[in-house]
């Protein structure tokens, strides 16, 4: 059939996996969006930066320490969630009573700050990161780089995992209800201040999760995050503010679309999933996954 439309199987299913690959970093870096926005209502437009922040991490670590990549997955997410508590200590924390106005200023500027900070130290060239796990598969239409495979299948657990870990255990009821109720949460003897905390440094150490990830699929630069988070905002809103599993099913499957698109009209992958976005806003305003008001 596709064939007769000019389109050999090869580039279909070719593309439709490079979709995947990329659905998968759209579903971990919408899930931490997800994740900062539903528990604690701040609009975070640091996000990209703090992506950019985990592959630099890794980098560092493996030039300048010989950290190995695997340890470098477990170290780079919390060093960079650690500087997001600071942050959220620091900043945050004084504007989480305001309009969302204030909190998308206050990230937007830092992500300004800290992307400009690393490219005036490193430059914005972008520098290469080894691939940790060599070699590939022929699937027959393509050839499939392992580590790829693995990057599909890591995310695939790490968003699931999170989902479960917020919807269905004892600390994550806690995170939701300190933010519906959180003076009756502190009524049964819990911290508040510190799970908010904790909650902004989870959403923060996805983001770096996702950009050590990345770090041997694309160069590690200053700006890697820059489009890219304008795309994970447009995801977020497709899938419902604040919707983990939302945030999940719309990442992979607009990856998909967005290489499908790359087959059947190229000049619109790009633009696609903004056009999504428009279409479901205009049929369900708080998204596919989302809870009307």
């Amino acid at each position: 059939m596709f064939e007769l439309l000019g389109i050999p199987p090869q580039a279909l299913f070719g593309q439709l996996l490079l979709g995947l690959i990329n659905g998968a970093f759209y579903a971990m870096l919408s899930l931490g969006l997800a994740v900062i926005f539903g528990m604690l209502n701040v609009i975070n437009f640091t996000h990209g930066a703090q992506y950019m922040m985990g592959a630099f991490a890794a980098w560092l670590m493996l030039t300048q320490l010989d950290i190995p990549f695997w340890a470098a997955l477990v170290l780079s997410p919390l060093v960079v969630a650690l500087f997001g508590i600071l942050l959220e200590k620091v900043m945050l924390k004084r504007i989480y009573h305001l309009d969302h106005l204030y909190g998308f200023l206050l990230t937007f500027g830092l992500a300004l700050i800290i992307e400009g900070s690393f490219q005036w130290k490193w430059g914005s060239s972008g520098a290469p990161y080894p691939s940790p796990i060599p070699g590939g598969t022929n699937l027959g239409f393509m050839y499939m780089p392992n580590y790829r495979a693995f990057v599909v299948v890591a995310a695939l657990v790490i968003c699931l995992a999170t989902w479960y870990g917020i919807e269905r255990t004892k600390f994550g009821a806690y995170l939701r209800a300190a933010t519906e109720n959180p003076t009756l949460v502190r009524a049964f003897g819990i911290n508040v201040p510190r799970l908010i905390t904790l909650t902004y440094g989870l959403g923060v150490g996805l983001a770096a999760l996702a950009g050590v990830l990345a770090a041997p699929i694309q160069q590690v630069s200053a700006l890697m995050g820059t489009n890219l988070v304008l795309v994970v905002f447009a995801v977020v809103v497709i899938g419902g503010m604040g919707s983990i599993m939302g945030s999940i099913v719309t990442g992979f499957g607009l990856g998909l679309v967005e290489g499908l698109t790359k087959v059947f009209y190229p000049p619109a992958s790009n633009t696609v999933i903004f056009v999504v976005m428009a279409i479901v806003l205009l049929v369900k305003p708080a998204g596919l996954f989302g809870q009307s008001k």
